[in-house]
């Protein structure tokens, strides 16, 4: 059985999507807000895609349609996939509310932290009345580029990975839907789980931050794991990563630690953070942002690290290294990352215990 997919952002990523998606047979409709963005595949009616893995996904995607109308994106779509920085989840969220219909599914690639909770939250919000399934992947499921504007390359299509559904309960519905072309995805056990289990929250801003002199006065041109981990701020990412674990404990989830993520992703291990990053092969070459004005700090401190501090500071977690970086972004970019951010308040869950903010992920009922 094939789908009628929308993919919803035409990136890196989306571009990628889309192409596999119809290479497989799918019906694809491809959405970009800009018009000018999407115009070569609007021509071309699809996109080249290539691959890097030996017998891997190649050839050209023709695409059922291409658009800027988000209506006509979505009106006769199965499952939506919303390939997007999560910085602009809550704005897909309430432009699409008017025209989702019952039985329709939303996957957020991926959702960071807290994304299904505030696309489910906004699309309320804005007047949706709906029956439609809000879902959240972990991780992006590519390792892509765009190549041109309308070609596309993938790197590697990771193995598993976890995904789970608001609420849980309809997580089974949403891997049945997709498991003919993406039998990749797993139960990722409910989107607490899959949100506090995003290392880029730990990885990405801390390493920026940390290194901002290096990356603004070399713009870039030093190995962004390699020579950006120095022991020093090695701690600071174990410091976050503690912080992380701790907050998901207090909300009765065992979550991977950094270490035991490198060794599951990577099979790669060592005595400490510093060790393990520098035993990774595929790390070395990786180059650093050329900018501070990267999706790294702009994306990952308000949509990755503030939910997780404030999930912290409402459930008695101390999340100081966590709010210290907020704070260093916050100066650095001269902007509030915490009003901008996902916070307990702006998620509508500042008045939750722990059992009903489980409750609530797990089955979808309010007390």
């Amino acid at each position: 059985m094939t789908n009628k997919f929308t993919v919803i952002g035409a990136g890196h990523g989306g571009k990628t999507m889309a192409a596999h998606l119809a290479l497989m047979g799918n019906s694809v409709t491809l959405y970009n807000r800009t018009p000018e963005h999407v115009a070569v595949i609007k021509k071309r009616g699809g996109i080249e895609l290539e691959s890097e893995e030996e017998g891997g996904p190649h050839g050209f995607g023709k695409l059922a349609a291409v658009t800027s109308e988000i209506e006509d994106a979505i009106k006769n779509s199965d499952v939506i996939m919303v390939v997007l920085p999560s910085s602009a989840h809550n704005d897909i969220a309430r432009t699409s509310a008017p025209f989702l219909r019952d039985g329709q599914i939303v996957i957020l690639h991926p959702g960071r932290t807290c994304g299904a909770l505030e696309f489910s939250k906004a699309i309320r919000d804005s007047g949706c009345t709906a029956d439609v399934i809000v879902a959240e992947a972990e991780t992006f499921i590519y390792a892509s580029r765009s190549d041109g504007p309308a070609q596309a390359r993938i790197f590697r299509i990771k193995e598993a990975v976890p995904l789970a559904a608001l609420p849980h309960t309809r997580t089974q519905q949403v891997l049945d839907a997709i498991a003919e072309a993406y039998p990749q995805f797993i139960d990722g056990v409910d989107v607490l789980h899959t949100g506090l289990n995003n290392m880029g929250a730990i990885f990405h801003p801390a390493l920026a931050l940390l290194n901002a002199g290096w990356i603004e006065t070399t713009h870039g041109d030093y190995e962004f794991y390699i020579d950006g981990v120095s022991p020093s701020v090695a701690r600071m990412l174990e410091v976050l990563d503690r912080e992380r674990v701790t907050v998901a404990s207090a909300l009765g989830i065992r979550a991977r630690t950094a270490l035991e993520w490198l060794k599951l992703a990577y099979d790669t291990t060592g005595a400490d953070l510093h060790e393990a990053i520098h035993n990774q092969p595929g790390y070395y070459g990786i180059k650093a942002p050329s900018t501070l004005n990267h999706r790294y700090i702009f994306e990952d401190v308000p949509m990755s690290l503030v939910p997780i501090a404030s999930l912290g500071m409402r459930y008695g977690v101390s999340v100081k290294g966590m709010e210290s970086m907020i704070r260093i972004a916050s100066i650095i970019h001269r902007t509030d990352y915490w009003r901008r951010g996902r916070t307990v308040e702006s998620l509508g869950l500042a008045q939750w215990s722990v059992s009903e903010l489980t409750r609530f992920v797990q089955d979808g009922k309010v007390e």
